[in-house]
């Protein structure tokens, strides 16, 4: 219980913190010292299944390929799908100055949970808390060394672990990946709410399987029904960073860690915004 501050007895100096409810209270984590990191860019979604794993590597792929140095913290502990999409396996190395994240073939620095465990098919079946404090120790302990870009694959939702990235992160910015279906519009406020909370500019929004080509014609057929992102973003006053399609050659290159191939044509939108971020540094 805090203290009342005796108005003819205490100074400013003095009576500084006897209220902490007054003052803003920073979860911050410190970066480890051997990491200079300039933009750290949050990927996020109101659930899961919507390709948001697909958008944190198709944003890493469009800066590296650019001549950034690019990274990836893969945040979605439980559900960790980084490294089998660019095809990283085995354990990653570790010495008295921190854990070292691995090489992708388009030189993307990768730390995920799966490259710390016996095996990838190892479940995490971990409480909140501990999963929390993994995330800070990509952070803190990861040598990331200097890195133009770090993106950071959040788990779905808006519960423990995505609070942690929010509060311990110095987060520029997150994007929303969303799909059409007709929750859409709900589930994107719920994670524009949570951001717009923490004090996080959103940057924009991402909607996948937004229809499948036809391969014979090349028709667009919007399988999931009409899109509504363009009206969602307007209320929200964002803007639409692409638009992706199902793929099958896309998931291809996921399904056999060949990720690193991958340039998202449909995320083009996303480059100048990315860009424009790394010059007001």
């Amino acid at each position: 219980m805090s203290k009342e501050c005796n108005s003819t007895t205490c100074s400013k100096e003095s009576c500084k913190g006897c209220s902490q409810s007054k003052e803003t209270q920073s979860f911050q984590e410190s970066l480890n010292v051997f990491s200079e990191i300039n933009k750290v860019i949050g990927v996020v979604s109101g659930k899961g299944g919507v390709g948001k794993s697909f958008v944190t590597a198709s944003l890493a792929n469009r800066m590296a390929e650019k001549g950034y140095r690019v990274g990836i913290l893969d945040a979605d502990i439980t559900g960790p799908s980084i490294p089998r999409m660019y095809g990283l396996k085995g354990a990653a190395q570790a010495d008295d100055n921190g854990i070292y994240p691995m090489l992708t073939k388009n030189d993307i620095k990768v730390i995920s949970v799966n490259l710390l465990l016996p095996t990838e098919e190892t479940p995490v079946i971990w409480r909140g808390p501990i999963l929390a404090n993994m995330v800070k120790q990509f952070w803190t302990d990861v040598i990331w060394g200097n890195l133009d870009y770090l993106f950071v694959d959040m788990p779905p939702g808006t519960g423990d672990v995505p609070l942690t990235v929010f509060q311990s992160l110095p987060l520029d910015g997150v994007v929303i990946v969303s799909s059409p279906q007709d929750l859409v519009k709900m589930i994107v406020k719920k994670a524009y709410n949570m951001a717009d909370m923490m004090h996080v500019p959103i940057l924009g929004l991402v909607e996948n399987y937004s229809y499948v080509k036809c391969p014979d014609c090349g028709k667009e057929i919007p399988i999931f029904g009409k899109s509504d992102i363009d009206a969602i973003a307007g209320e929200l006053k964002v803007p639409v960073l692409g638009k992706m399609p199902i793929d099958i050659s896309y998931a291809e290159k996921a399904d056999t860690g060949s990720f690193d191939e991958i340039h998202n044509e449909y995320l083009k939108d996303a480059d100048s915004l990315l860009i424009k971020l790394q010059k007001e540094a």
